[in-house]
């Protein structure tokens, strides 16, 4: 039987901290995780290159921080070590399901993960090693958005799959607003003056400006990253 053919042979997925959520309040359902490594293997035995931008708000969120009166430098830099325990459980659970992978920090900590150098990653992509980035690009200010985009330019990916609690992008929150309509496409521009809650308005023009295409998806119906890479109609695609 033919293998079915990616629409994408590499791929950027934006993951967010509360995916790993599950049912949790706060921390790490590992089930949860388990079961989003177990749907990365079926993508990456499609033979798509995957890179993977996790973020940190299950654990702490930089904001959160400085809405209580931290340092704004202080806060981000405890969101980004969250984003890297996060990138620990995610390994684990990808390595439990025979993959290799690479931890890529932007931050040094050499004990759990690499130190971002482009030309590397792009060799560990090309043996078929499973990327994931933290700590985001390393500096304060940057949401792990922004990062996802620019990680995903430097290596060259064909998209960014952004994943969800929600089907697409709407006219406003489907869940706070029953009215809301979804949009199948939308373009960059739209987007910036819609004030849409896509990705941060940085890494939007970072997409726009390089021709990146995003797609917005449900991460919570189980299988649809890898209808997303088949090219399947999934989600809102943002060009």
């Amino acid at each position: 039987m033919a293998r079915l053919k990616p629409a994408y042979d590499r791929v950027l997925l934006k993951l967010s901290g509360e995916s790993l959520l599950g049912s949790l309040s706060y921390g790490i359902d590992f089930e949860r995780t388990r079961s989003i490594a177990q749907e990365i293997k079926e993508v990456y035995d499609l033979g798509v290159q995957i890179g993977i931008m996790i973020g940190g708000g299950n654990i702490f969120r930089g904001v959160r921080g400085t809405a209580k009166g931290m340092d704004r430098v202080a806060a981000d830099q405890m969101g980004l070590l969250a984003t890297v325990i996060n990138g620990i459980a995610l390994q684990d659970a990808l390595e439990r399901e025979g993959l290799v992978t690479r931890h890529i920090s932007a931050i040094e900590i050499r004990a759990v993960a690499e130190l971002f150098i482009r030309r590397r990653v792009l060799r560990h992509l090309e043996k078929g090693r499973i990327i994931i980035f933290t700590a985001g690009i390393g500096s304060p200010y940057f949401t792990t958005d922004t990062a996802a985009a620019l990680r995903a330019l430097e290596i060259r990916a064909r998209v960014i799959l952004k994943a969800t609690k929600v089907d697409g992008v709407y006219t406003a929150d489907p869940m706070q607003n029953k009215k809301a309509k979804k949009f199948d496409t939308i373009s960059y521009i739209d987007v910036l003056k819609k004030g849409l809650k896509v990705m941060d308005a940085t890494a939007i023009s970072l997409c726009r400006d390089n021709d990146l295409p995003i797609i917005v998806f449900n991460l919570n119906q189980r299988g649809n990253i890898k209808k997303v890479v088949l090219g399947k109609t999934i989600g809102t695609k943002v060009f």
